[in-house]
């Protein structure tokens, strides 16, 4: 019985070697294009709260709704009004609100516990307000700057500052006067703000302001900017506790019935 030399047993034909390499290449690529398929058709808004498949409007007065029905909301950033660019960090709930407003001239402390509104600034603040910018009717009086500097002053309902100062104070009509947005709405683009996911809606092509929308959980404002290049705002830790409590007695200054122009 002769031995079979090496290598002298049946080989594969060329063809079948040939259509092996073709079967692997056209199985890389079927599962290549499902791939890359399914990436194309990837849902924006898979594991979102849904808003962003909604139209503009119905974003809008989601967001909208969502702001007035929280008890809480912290602001920052700038706003400009009545000529005025204000520097924002309020902490603002339903029966009052805390933070620092900054001015291009000055920076100050605001609190409101209910009605009662305590403005904390330096002596240079209030050398001004007594100066008249306010529409008071005093003269300058150093003594009595000095006096209020540095504690918190009692505002009077009656007096300019609180007219000119407690709606920074008030949420409803703070957010009112924020969330405005002027133009044609659209809405499409996904970003985030500070780490959570947003859809944004732009006005008038963005000449009446954006608003980023939460698409997680509750869809609350979390980012303006206002139309009219009016101030950039971000709106954050809704629904979280603002502590709001009367001044100790020892850092309060009752100044009476006026403040402004006052000796």
């Amino acid at each position: 019985m002769s031995a079979i030399p090496p290598g002298a047993g049946p080989r594969p034909l060329a063809g079948s070697r040939r259509t092996g390499r073709f079967a692997l290449v056209g199985a890389s690529c079927v599962a290549l294009a499902a791939a890359l398929a399914g990436c194309a058709g990837e849902d924006p808004d898979a594991g979102t709260n849904g808003v962003g498949k909604l139209p503009p409007a119905t974003i809008e007065a989601k967001a909208r709704a969502a702001a007035e029905h929280a008890d809480t909301v912290h602001l920052s950033g700038n706003v400009v009004s009545q000529g005025r660019t204000y520097k924002l960090d309020m902490s603002l709930a339903e029966d009052g609100a805390r933070g620092e407003l900054t001015t291009k001239a000055a920076g100050f402390q605001l609190l409101r516990v209910g009605h009662a509104l305590y403005l904390k600034a330096d002596a240079a603040f209030w050398a001004g307000e007594q100066g008249g910018s306010s529409g008071g009717q005093g003269g300058h009086d150093p003594a009595a700057a000095q006096k209020l500097g540095g504690k918190y002053v009692k505002v009077p309902a009656t007096d300019p500052v609180y007219k000119r100062f407690s709606g920074f104070t008030d949420k409803d009509t703070l957010l009112a006067s924020l969330l405005g947005l002027h133009g044609k709405l659209t809405a499409g683009d996904r970003g985030t703000v500070d780490g959570t996911r947003t859809v944004r809606l732009t006005a008038g092509a963005g000449s009446g302001g954006t608003l980023d929308v939460s698409l997680e959980g509750t869809p609350y404002p979390l980012r303006l900017q206002r139309a009219g290049d009016a101030g950039v705002v971000r709106l954050a830790d809704w629904g979280k506790d603002v502590d709001l409590k009367v001044p100790a007695k020892d850092q309060v200054v009752d100044y009476g019935s006026k403040i402004s122009g006052a000796g």
